[in-house]
């Protein structure tokens, strides 16, 4: 999950010179620690992800609970089941398919049963995971399938043809769980699921170091990146993220029902759903995608307990939940954001519709496996704007970005975190891996942050580029290559506008050839048909020229401020 930013004002309090600095922030150091006791994590070399899932549930007591759940069919599948067609698919892949370890595959799904399957059986040969979002264009999955060097490709029925136009070899992953028909339409799927290979693939030697997936993310400026993610850090994911915070709770975490709207190809998704979850024995109810009619069906008829969203999807949920009775809602425990801005207007309807549920919200990025911090209301602290505390073994600096000096509770600055959820780098960009993990492993988050004097994270701005819409991440310097590809435009710009719904939009200033009669439209127009849906320009700026600095770089502040600007002169 990426950055969350809260905009409910808090007072932050400075420290003054007599106060005695809080047990978890080094003067000295300035590093702030988590309050947390440390967790002990696997040692073990040669340790992989999978093991390591299936030593959860192996010792867990709930083989045959329900892992998990279709929403719309109500097909199900039990942890016993889980472990049996994970190894079954994994000897099909090595089979048939020629898997082998360190071979990059491509994940193209919607969210379905199907998508952890693939996902943990994949890994477990030793392969390399890179997600796509369905509605990529051809222009954007052809950018990662050569930065990648992918030959091998699973998506759905409607996706096949882009990927196949690339020379790839694809396998179309159904939406139906029945498997006769899936027999008939889909011979070569189902061959791989249900082959009788009379053996079990050779277990390669997979170190917590090697790469297991690699998930793109813009980090903290300039184009998308490919962000190589490793066994250990995923091992990390479910140990931090989601077994500790089970642990924060009276009731076991196979106890809870978690519904799984949240796309399973973005990382706030994968790490709950596709890895963290499972060591639990939580049951997770998937949905292919978010409807906030069906959300509430889906809540009464599985009994969700657990609810973890961006915020577009909070405040659908909201609006819907305010014309419903509330014994609707009644198994609803607790709902999670992240991955995009919670304004104060959003928390407040919140609490106000639905006050029995506990909400939080969390702060991660990509480079981080979602491991960062999460939201903890007890009965003295409710800070439902604060991104939580710090998880344990993380820790964090707080910096001046002007003087590289480490700041105390209080003061604002770039936030860096440090621990076993951070990246190993960027694939094939040693200058970019270099500018964001820094001194010994710190990742610059590109953040503004401050502690307060409770050792809660608050995020109040952000130093880098990137855009958040409906919680997906939109490098602007992606959008300004397919915009100067225009044949009429000279010179353009994107950047950031606030928006209630979505958090934010693109926003495109651009400079036209002189005498051209390119419109708004045009642009808006020519864009859409070159990239994903929720990557589209939405408002078009022209302008005569774009503001740079000395060194060419985009000064995206003047374009903001101009945006701030024209709102109010017409207010």
């Amino acid at each position: 999950m990426a950055a969350t930013h809260a905009h409910i004002s808090h007072n932050a309090k400075t420290p003054t010179s007599h106060q005695k600095p809080p047990l978890w922030f080094s003067p000295e150091t300035g590093i702030y620690t988590s309050k947390f006791p440390s967790l002990h994590l696997p040692v073990n070399p040669n340790l992989d992800a999978v093991s390591a899932l299936f030593s959860h549930i192996h010792d867990g007591d709930y083989a045959a609970s329900a892992a998990f759940v279709d929403s719309s069919t109500g097909f199900s599948m039990s942890y016993t089941d889980l472990q049996v067609i994970v190894k079954s698919i994994a000897a099909g892949f090595y089979h048939d398919l020629g898997v082998r370890q360190g071979d990059v595959v491509s994940l193209m799904l919607p969210n379905s049963v199907y998508f952890p399957l693939v996902f943990l059986s994949l890994i477990s040969l030793g392969a390399i995971v890179t997600t796509m979002n369905p509605s990529s264009s051809v222009g954007e999955i052809k950018k990662q399938v050569k930065e990648c060097n992918l030959g091998l490709a699973f998506t759905s029925p409607e996706n096949a043809e882009k990927l196949s136009s690339l020379g790839i070899v694809v396998i179309r992953i159904p939406e139906s769980y029945d498997f006769d028909s899936i027999r008939i339409e889909n011979p070569k799927f189902y061959a791989i699921i249900k082959g009788d290979f009379g053996f079990v693939p050779p277990k390669p030697l997979i170190k917590q170091d090697d790469v297991a997936a690699i998930m793109y993310s813009s980090g903290t400026t300039g184009v998308s990146k490919g962000v190589l993610l490793t066994h250990r850090n995923l091992i990390a994911t479910m140990e931090l993220f989601v077994r500790f915070e089970a642990s924060q709770y009276e009731y076991p975490g196979s106890s809870n029902v978690y519904l799984a709207a949240l796309p399973l190809c973005h990382i706030y998704g994968l790490s709950l759903f596709v890895m963290g979850l499972l060591s639990l024995g939580s049951t997770i109810v998937v949905m292919r995608r978010f409807d906030a009619s069906d959300v509430v069906n889906v809540i009464e008829r599985f009994k969700i307990t657990h609810f973890p969203v961006v915020p577009p999807m909070l405040m659908a949920l909201t609006k819907k939940a305010k014309g419903v009775c509330g014994e609707v809602f009644k198994s609803l425990k607790q709902v999670s954001s992240g991955a995009a801005p919670l304004s104060r207007k959003f928390i407040e309807d919140f609490l106000e519709t639905l006050p029995h549920v506990d909400l939080i919200q969390g702060y991660g990025m990509t480079e981080s496996t979602a491991v960062g911090t999460r939201g903890f209301n007890s009965e003295k602290l409710r800070k439902y704007s604060s991104v939580g505390l710090l998880a344990p073994n993380m820790e964090a600096k707080v910096v001046d970005w002007s003087s590289g000096s480490f700041l105390p509770p209080g003061n604002r600055g770039e936030l860096w975190i440090q621990g076993p959820g951070v990246m190993k780098g960027y694939l094939n960009n040693p200058e970019a891996t270099k500018m964001t993990l820094v001194e010994d492993s710190w990742l610059r988050t590109g953040d503004i942050a401050y502690f307060d004097e409770d050792g809660y994270l608050f995020i109040v701005d952000r130093i880098k580029e990137t855009i958040k819409y409906k919680g997906f991440q939109i490098a602007p310097a992606d959008l300004e290559a397919v915009l100067v590809s225009h044949p009429l435009i000279l010179d353009a710009a994107v950047t950031a506008a606030p928006n209630e719904e979505c958090g934010e939009i693109p926003v495109a200033f651009v400079v036209r050839r002189q005498e051209s009669t390119l419109s708004e439209q045009d642009v808006i127009s020519y864009v859409a048909a070159q990239v994903a849906p929720y990557r589209k320009v939405r408002k078009v700026v022209m302008v005569s020229s774009i503001p740079k600095s000395p060194t060419g770089k985009i000064l995206r502040r003047e374009l903001k401020r101009f945006l701030t600007n024209s709102v109010s002169s017409r207010l």
